[in-house]
């Protein structure tokens, strides 16, 4: 949460709830996740922006959205390199690379260097974290 100090993120915790979903809130602010080819855009392909659930900051581009066959939305880039955030994680018993939105703190999900020439990555994203925009 490198945008928002901690003692705010306590304090924002209930308008978080109010906000969103149940589901939401575990996997955005309580860094869940949602089960494969479960999320409403692992196989979504409108034109458009996805954005932050949660703040509505602008994160990715439909054009770098590919089937990575994981189940999850996955994306070859961020629309804006500064609007995602990056982090150790090491739960779960590995060693990954976990992404949030730069603006709130979100928990979009995990970045993996198995995507697409020219980047070579797979940003690995929850359909709970983001909401898509139409052009």
């Amino acid at each position: 949460m490198d945008d928002i100090k901690q003692d705010d993120t306590k304090q924002n915790e209930a308008a978080w709830r109010d906000k969103l979903t149940p589901e939401e809130f575990r996997i955005c602010r309580e860094k869940g996740t949602e089960g494969a080819f479960t999320g409403a855009y692992w196989n979504h392909w409108e034109a458009g922006a996805y954005r932050c659930r949660c703040c509505g900051e602008p994160l990715f581009d439909a054009q770098d959205k590919f089937d990575a066959g994981c189940g999850w939305p996955s994306f070859s880039q961020p629309l804006q390199g500064e609007s995602i955030a990056e982090h150790s994680d090491t739960s779960l018993g590995m060693r990954r690379v976990e992404v949030t939105c730069k603006k709130c703190g979100c928990h979009l999900g995990h970045v993996f260097p198995d995507g697409p020439a020219p980047t070579g990555l797979r940003y690995c994203i929850n359909s709970a974290s983001i909401r898509h925009e139409k052009d």
